[in-house]
């Protein structure tokens, strides 16, 4: 008597576990799949951003007729940096800057890297560190470097 107590007593606690471990498998292990797909999502649509750095549609026209005129960008000149402009800057960080990733469009620290390479050793006022980072230094330098671009094309 007292093994079959104890036996019930065993399976009664794993059937209680099994149950409360699938109440709430279905809302702590649902949630997290739903979150993976978004993030999952947001990374096939994050090449296809537009990434101005702080420059207003006007300075990045100036920034794409720059890269038309020098480095093979072929799509409009619209004021938005979007992949195919930073795919066209990338090539120009790649040829003089150390740029050393892919061409691909994505502006992640690699080129930030880069730019702020080219913009401190051509004269357009980044004093800052080469840390990746597109800060607020980064920024008022690229805009230095925008708007000679709208002046000169």
């Amino acid at each position: 008597m007292r093994a079959m107590t104890k036996a019930l007593v065993g399976v009664s606690t794993a059937v209680g576990i099994a149950v409360g471990g699938l109440a709430t498998a279905s809302t702590s292990f649902a949630a997290p799949a739903q979150d993976a797909r978004t993030v999952a999502s947001a990374d096939a649509v994050a090449p296809l951003a537009v990434v101005n750095l702080g420059l207003n549609t006007t300075q990045a026209k100036g920034v794409q007729r720059w890269l038309r005129a020098n480095w093979s960008y072929t799509d409009s000149i619209d004021g938005e940096l979007g992949p195919n402009s930073w795919k066209a800057f990338q090539r120009h960080l790649k040829a003089h800057h150390g740029y050393t990733g892919a061409i691909d469009g994505s502006v992640g620290s690699g080129t930030v890297s880069a730019l702020q390479r080219f913009l401190k050793n051509n004269g357009w006022g980044y004093t800052g560190a080469i840390d990746g980072i597109a800060g607020s230094g980064t920024q008022a330098a690229f805009k230095t470097f925008a708007n000679w671009c709208v002046n000169t094309y």
